[in-house]
């Protein structure tokens, strides 16, 4: 008997998202003689490394239900207390971990205020990105150069694939945490009540699962990526402003939606986002190879696409076939069909 292939419904949006970005590719390939060429691909890489990491993070708060909006002003105000404690003469290393506990903490805190308080995610997390921009100018209101020999030297570290050809560790950093952050979602209980909260709150809780410790902890971790981040953009612009990454929170709700991530939960794979800032990349990367187009176009291309998608998941969910997270969580293992057939998740 021949093996059937079998594509999930849930992963029709990202197969679309996967489909788009190939396309966009080809086109961008056609249109311009350099395109299709390893350094672009490379370059798509590294400047896009710390936005990787930022949409993997907020992933997790989208598959819950919820949003968190601060994250871009987190970055920013990694960038200060970086530069600020840099400036100070505290070691770098000693630096880089207290950025992580500090982002790691702001976000406990606004998972507290969430799950306890029953506040809306859209508040608390508009709160903070207020709070957390406030600290920058409270640390300063110029710039801050980062001169620091080591932190330097880190921001310069280079793995050569090939001779002139090479990814930053920035781009290194955002591949390991892509697979952690994969590894999470499909393969641990953190994971799976996730998808169950998402799909279905009220199903999770009387199935048991910790949803008070889980949703504290997604935002914890979406604290914790919003801080690395901030790492590595402080590593890319080797400096602390307060007006960093403004609007980079709509730029990682944005790869989400374009990777097939349904923003009220449940639904979506953590390769979505990371297929979603590649496809944001290409287009501001074809529309930096036109020459003649403001940048202001890539936000036009990106807003289009991200509503296509949006409606496209919004068919798809009307005529029945996502099942939400919640559906998957209610399956034992030893009751999956064992049948000729090869799904591709």
């Amino acid at each position: 008997m021949k093996s059937k292939i079998k594509i999930k419904a849930n992963s029709l949006p990202l197969f679309a998202a996967l489909g788009i970005f190939l396309l966009l590719f080809l086109a961008g390939s056609v249109m311009y003689s350099n395109f299709l060429s390893l350094r672009v691909i490379l370059n798509l890489l590294i400047s896009n490394a710390h936005v990787i990491v930022l949409a993997c993070g907020i992933c997790f708060t989208i598959l819950t239900g919820g949003i968190d909006l601060s994250v871009g002003a987190v970055i920013a105000m990694t960038s200060m207390i970086a530069a600020g404690l840099l400036r100070a003469g505290l070691p770098a290393f000693a630096v880089i971990l207290i950025c992580l506990v500090v982002g790691s903490l702001f976000g406990t805190l606004q998972g507290f205020l969430i799950q306890y308080f029953k506040l809306h995610p859209w508040i608390v997390t508009l709160a903070g990105m207020f709070f957390a921009r406030g600290v920058c100018y409270l640390i300063d209101v110029k710039t801050i150069p980062i001169t620091d020999d080591t932190f330097h030297a880190i921001s310069q570290f280079k793995i050569y694939l090939l001779p002139g050809y090479f990814i930053s560790l920035n781009v290194l950093i955002a591949l390991v945490f892509l697979l952690v952050c994969v590894y999470l979602s499909k393969f641990t209980k953190f994971g799976r009540t996730i998808y169950a909260m998402g799909g279905n709150y009220q199903s999770a809780v009387l199935m048991g699962l910790p949803v008070e410790r889980t949703k504290i902890l997604v935002y914890s971790f979406s604290g914790f990526s919003s801080s690395l981040a901030g790492i590595m953009f402080t590593l890319y612009t080797l400096s602390g402003y307060g007006l960093h990454a403004q609007g980079l929170e709509m730029d990682a709700i944005a790869a989400c939606v374009i990777g097939g991530v349904l923003l009220t939960g449940g639904v979506g794979s953590l390769f979505g986002p990371f297929i979603g800032v590649l496809t944001s990349g290409v287009i501001r990367t074809m529309v930096d190879f036109q020459g003649t187009l403001s940048s202001w176009w890539t936000k036009i291309f990106v807003g289009t696409l991200m509503l296509i998608c949006i409606v496209m998941q919004v068919g798809i969910v009307k005529r029945g076939k996502i099942k939400k997270g919640s559906e998957i969580i209610e399956k034992a293992p030893e009751e999956k069909e064992e049948d000729s057939k090869v799904e591709v998740a």
